[in-house]
């Protein structure tokens, strides 16, 4: 989204992100298209290792959020890719960041929290999305993820109720529905 190659962008922002950390901020990484490329195609699991184990030895940075954004992922490719960068860095120290254009967002999710990830990224509503990838959806919504965990279990601290009212007050500013699923089918109570 930048405008330069992997390395080219790596030097970039290994130095903004080392001033960040020397100044005493925690800071979180983004590595995008890690499960396909809308240029490159198919990304191999140990580049995405490789990456973000540079961005956590040289960047500095607490956590790495492997980012599908462009939708293309799928539980397979999330397994994959997370037992290979798991060999080489802690589950602390991921999270993952997924776009839903095929439906496949919140069984990612579901992946993830069986490799014991922990961090997930979501919007409300689901917006969102990637200008420069043709066809990309928005991301995650936040509602749906919540009703995912909520499912399973999970303590998340946030209210789905709450979340869904707020999605909903958003809705009439963007013109057009929004893409989550929890929003369109939500009934209180039921």
């Amino acid at each position: 989204n930048i405008g330069q190659d992997v390395e080219a962008a790596f030097g970039s922002y290994r130095a903004l992100a080392r001033r960040a950390v020397d100044a005493g901020l925690r800071v979180r990484g983004y590595l995008s298209t890690c499960f396909g490329c809308p240029f490159d195609g198919a990304v191999p699991p140990a580049r995405v290792r490789d990456l973000a184990r540079r961005m956590v030895e040289e960047w500095g940075v607490y956590e790495v959020a492997l980012s599908d954004t462009i939708g293309v992922a799928h539980p397979g490719q999330v397994d994959q890719v997370l037992t290979t960068v798991l060999a080489a860095l802690p589950v602390s120290a991921v999270a993952l960041h997924f776009h839903d254009t095929r439906g496949t967002a919140l069984a990612n999710v579901l992946t993830g929290l069986c490799h014991g990830v922990a961090t997930f990224d979501a919007s409300a509503g689901g917006l969102g999305g990637c200008p420069f990838a043709p066809g990309a959806a928005g991301n995650l919504a936040t509602e749906d993820l919540l009703y995912l965990l909520d499912g399973l279990g999970v303590e998340t601290g946030v209210s789905l109720d709450r979340v869904v009212a707020a999605s909903r007050t958003i809705e009439p500013h963007v013109g057009h529905p929004l893409p989550s699923r929890v929003l369109a089918a939500w009934r209180p109570g039921v």
